[in-house]
């Protein structure tokens, strides 16, 4: 497999959910992860995961940067 991209999430609250999203046809959920404030998580993107959603407050770090999500409402 070539060598893939990671990414840090580094929750700013709890209760920060991570949420893996299938390739193909159909995007589905496969995959969750809550985070609790300072909790940091290292997540790959892989043949099976095409993108990840963050829902609440987090710093998201990749090769492309730092990226600061809001929080819950």
């Amino acid at each position: 497999m070539a060598q893939t991209e990671y990414i840090i999430i580094r929750a700013q609250e709890d209760g920060v959910n991570v949420i893996g999203l299938t390739r193909g046809n159909d995007t589905k959920f496969h995959h969750t992860e809550k985070l609790d404030k300072g909790e940091v998580m290292i997540a790959q993107f892989t043949e099976h995961t095409s993108a990840m959603k963050i829902r609440g407050k987090a710093e998201i770090h990749s090769a492309h940067g730092i990226v600061e999500s809001e929080a819950k409402k």
